[in-house]
């Protein structure tokens, strides 16, 4: 239980030091950018991105997303008149550049946008291909994401997640408790993941979406959504104790879509805090984000391995 004593003291510190130095709360600024999500999975645009106009349709490279939907995309020219195609064993869509309606599986509609060609490549509205095609679409204003088919998410239980022996995280081993459960337990081993794998479910637990660095009041956050509040990280420094870190509680929002967003400070006092012991003359403010070379999430539902993310921000 060393470790359930030693998160929930932090806790208690943690909110009392922060909360008198950060000041007035704001929410986390708006990302400009858009993803785009098949079955819970990131695509990866090579060159020409999606992006969002002034009507707020999101547009997408027609070629990309049709192809990643399975579908066979044809070009065609008559005179001055562009013509754009998909097609499926089961759909059909027709679409004229410059034109706001299409002929989706022989019937005409009007998405009010037109088609583009922006980048030298050939934008459409994401809802005519998704729909065109057959597919549920679904917009998040909180990532900025737009969902394509389903959402059952990736878990860290799937075999694509190899489990690590202990041994392999033997330089991270100072602090004795950042491979225990909550239950005081030793890890069976740790199971490594890269920010490319979120949004992703640890085991049958919280799902993890984003985690970004943002700078408010001068000071730098670690800004986690998830479907679980409060759940602590370490920074892992090789040769070092682990950073532990608690959400300020005062900063974390609602999103109001079954997920929350948490602020973890980069820096902490309570580094002083060192396998339970405080240490008077530690330089806590000599951390930078850039020495961890891990994120461990330390979720008290895992109770066989540990999630330990590699370090986007090296």
């Amino acid at each position: 239980m060393k470790k359930l004593a030693l998160t929930l003291l932090a806790g208690v510190l943690f909110v009392s030091v922060m909360s008198s130095e950060t000041g007035t709360v704001v929410a986390a600024s708006e990302q400009s950018t858009v993803e785009v999500l098949l079955n819970t999975k990131k695509l990866e645009f090579p060159d020409a991105k999606p992006f969002q106009d002034r009507k707020g349709s999101v547009m997408v490279p027609i070629r990309f997303v049709s192809e990643a939907l399975g579908g066979k995309v044809t070009y065609s020219k008559i005179g001055k008149v562009e013509k754009v195609g998909i097609k499926t064993k089961e759909h059909t869509v027709d679409m004229t550049i410059g034109q706001t309606a299409a002929l989706v599986n022989g019937q005409k509609k009007d998405y009010g946008t037109q088609v583009i060609l922006k980048e030298n490549r050939t934008f459409v509205p994401l809802r005519l291909v998704s729909e065109g095609l057959g597919q549920k679409v679904e917009w998040d204003k909180i990532g900025r994401w737009v969902w394509i088919g389903n959402k059952e998410f990736r878990s860290t239980d799937d075999k694509q997640f190899k489990l690590q022996p202990l041994i392999d995280f033997e330089a991270y081993s100072k602090s004795d408790v950042t491979f225990r459960t909550i239950k005081d337990q030793k890890y069976t081993g740790i199971k490594v993941i890269k920010a490319s794998d979120l949004p992703i479910k640890l085991q049958d637990g919280q799902v993890i979406y984003s985690i970004v660095l943002q700078s408010k009041n001068g000071e730098e956050f670690l800004v986690v959504r998830s479907t679980k509040r409060g759940t602590p990280i370490d920074f892992l420094v090789k040769g070092d104790f682990a950073k532990g870190r608690n959400g300020i509680d005062s900063m974390f929002i609602n999103n109001g879509d079954k997920t929350g967003t948490g602020f973890y400070p980069v820096l902490s006092r309570l580094d002083k805090f060192q396998n339970g012991d405080y240490i008077q003359n530690y330089d806590w403010t000599k951390f930078k984000i850039k020495n961890a070379d891990f994120i461990m999430i330390q979720d008290g539902d895992l109770q066989e391995y540990g999630v330990a993310l590699v370090n986007p921000f090296k």
